[in-house]
């Protein structure tokens, strides 16, 4: 009975245990918008691939997963089914490249503001995140400025 008890709770150990995020952030959108994005770094510290199939906010209608693929000299973004994050390593999900898309927002994100959102990984479980509102302009978490390149 020790035994089983012992591996229910190696079972049930909290997702941090597996997966961490670092600086997840979002950009402060105008009055008005109705789609903000979602950046950070997911580590996973399993020794067993993961994947955030999901995730969801009390301040938007839905949170999908994106990429952004150049096409030419113009880029566009495309829902995936998730990202896949390896075992012992990490993902990033960054301007210009994959991201998790805030949309239909209930309300304009000022700067400074905390948005909750929880990610949904297949073998870590639910992690709760607060993307930290950057400048409208900014590129990079902490780091002010334009995410465009000029041609």
């Amino acid at each position: 009975m020790k035994v089983l008890a012992l591996l229910l709770a190696f079972i049930a150990l909290p997702a941090w245990a597996q997966v961490e995020i670092e600086r997840p952030w979002t950009r402060a959108t105008p009055p008005g918008a109705k789609v903000a994005a979602g950046y950070m770094v997911i580590r996973n510290k399993a020794s067993a691939p993961d994947r955030l199939v999901s995730a969801a906010s009390p301040v938007a209608a839905r949170v999908e997963t994106h990429i952004t693929v150049q096409e030419g000299n113009v880029s566009r973004m495309r829902e995936v089914k998730g990202y896949a994050i390896p075992a012992g390593g990490s993902f990033e999900l960054k301007p210009g490249g994959a991201h998790l898309m805030l949309v239909d927002i209930k309300h304009p994100i000022k700067q400074g503001e905390k948005v909750p959102a929880t990610l949904h990984f297949e073998r870590a479980g639910d992690v709760n995140v607060e993307l930290e509102a950057e400048a409208m302009g900014a590129a990079a978490h902490g780091h002010g400025g334009m995410d465009m390149k000029m041609h």
